[in-house]
């Protein structure tokens, strides 16, 4: 669990060696490919936001793939 300006997150590290596919980071825009080391993070939260115009079950529906460079400096690339 990490706390953030942007609310609380539940961060996750993936080794190279569990990933077997190719994700789209939100903070670079570029891919990461198989077998990079990186994080998964998504609202500790379900946010009132969230919840329209998508109905949402669980907070980890809003789970995302970073690089782990871009996750660290996401709040400078505002």
């Amino acid at each position: 669990m990490e706390e953030a300006a942007d609310g609380d997150w539940v961060v996750r590290p993936i080794t190279g060696a569990a990933t077997g596919k190719t994700y789209r980071c939100p903070g670079c825009d570029q891919e990461i490919r198989p077998g990079t080391p990186h994080v998964v993070a998504w609202p500790a939260y379900v946010r009132d936001s969230d919840l329209d115009p998508w109905d949402v079950d669980s907070a980890a529906d809003r789970r995302r793939h970073w690089h782990t460079a871009c996750w660290r400096s996401r709040d400078r690339r505002r």
